[in-house]
């Protein structure tokens, strides 16, 4: 994908989370299935693992290099990170403590709305900054996935939101 490609991509995978739990009842807002996440905790823990991402392309490029270094391999197309991403959530994995969400209650959907389409905004425009090639030359740490590029974890922030967009689908038994 391309940059362009990218935001757009992001743009409708957020939206379409954010569409999804708007449009539930408070019943189903609420809704545990075997003590899984509510659709207010995906929505919680979309916009906790979004923020970093967000930060990370808000520092100034030079810092990314000397944190994270760069990458010694070509980046992943978006179907073999999903594959990847996928393989890894068959293991046995624990989410990291600050992606996981706290109980939210159906008052506090549209700060939450709020807050993660303002951090997709940032997240698009500071994507500008990037050339095409840099995208595939700087690296970020991925709790689960260990070094990605910065198109790789793009890919993987536009597959996120939508995988926990399947969950609440699947957790209502939709």
């Amino acid at each position: 994908m391309t940059k362009q490609e990218i935001k757009n991509k992001l743009t409708e995978n957020h939206h379409r989370l954010i569409d999804l739990v708007l449009s539930l009842s408070d019943t189903d807002f609420l809704h545990s299935a075997n003590g899984k996440w509510t659709a207010g905790q995906q929505l919680d823990h979309i916009c906790r693992s979004v923020y970093p991402v967000r930060l990370a392309f808000s520092l100034p490029r030079f810092m990314l290099s000397l944190f994270f270094g760069k990458s010694n391999r070509p980046s992943r197309d978006y179907d073999e990170l999903v594959a990847k991403y996928l393989k890894k959530l068959e293991g046995n994995y624990q989410v990291a403590e600050r992606f996981v969400p706290k109980p939210v209650q159906p008052d506090k959907i549209i700060k939450l709305k709020d807050e993660l389409l303002k951090a997709i905004d940032s997240l698009n425009k500071n994507i500008d900054k990037y050339s095409e090639e840099r995208l595939d030359k700087q690296i970020l740490p991925h709790p689960l996935l260990g070094k990605l590029t910065l198109r790789e974890m793009l890919y993987f922030t536009i597959y996120h939101a939508e995988h926990h967009r399947k969950l609440v689908l699947q957790y209502l038994g939709r």
